[in-house]
């Protein structure tokens, strides 16, 4: 696979799961929205701060952990 290939299969893929998450955010609870803020949020700050995936992915699942957590109150 070439680069060209996976950042249209990668943009496919976002565009599908963010069409999804926006169809059932009206049936989710006020925890479950803050955890998937927060691990998007978490997400970015750690491919901002790492540059690579594991960065990202141990950065969304702080975030979600820690906006599940501010979810409770």
């Amino acid at each position: 696979m070439n680069y060209s290939r996976i950042a249209t299969l990668a943009a496919t893929v976002l565009i599908a799961l963010s069409t999804a998450g926006c169809a059932s955010w009206n049936q989710m609870s006020h925890r479950s929205k803050s955890m998937v803020t927060g691990a998007g949020i978490g997400g970015v700050a750690g491919a901002a701060l790492t540059g690579g995936v594991l960065g990202t992915v141990g950065g969304a699942a702080i975030g979600g952990v820690i906006g599940d957590q501010i979810g409770k109150r």
